[in-house]
């Protein structure tokens, strides 16, 4: 995951070839009548149009990290009874796999049905391949 404004700062890099990976992404919410508003170290975009980018690089011999594919995983798709439950319960939920139809790294803009949005209050639940 890409910081904002910062797109060489990496949250917690994974391997390209893992079975399932994660990330928990530190967010506030701000509830209004236009919908809910996630932002964050790691949310891009303005109101309405946020969003978070899948960083996909290799990684060279001195542990720099070359991005050369993205995918961006669009906040202003989670439909909004979700958003609204997430606000309320404090944990917002992506599912989405890795690969696309031609098993290549996921890349572009990724809404439902390529990411699965829910709520919830428990843990978090790991990504697919």
């Amino acid at each position: 995951m890409q910081r904002r404004n910062r797109p060489a700062e990496l949250l917690d890099p994974q391997p390209g070839d893992a079975v399932s990976a994660s990330w928990t992404l530190p967010c506030t919410t701000a509830v209004s009548a236009a919908g809910v508003d996630i932002k964050g170290p790691y949310v891009q975009g303005g109101p309405g149009g946020r969003f978070v980018y899948l960083s996909w690089g290799s990684v060279g011999a001195g542990g720099a990290f070359t991005m050369f594919r993205r995918a961006k995983l669009m906040l202003d798709a989670v439909p909004g009874a979700v958003a609204g439950a997430a606000a309320r319960e404090g944990l917002l939920v992506g599912r989405l796999g890795l690969t696309d139809a031609r098993g290549m790294p996921l890349c572009a803009r990724v809404v439902p049905p390529a990411v699965v949005w829910s709520a919830g209050s428990g843990p978090q639940p790991s990504a697919s391949r």
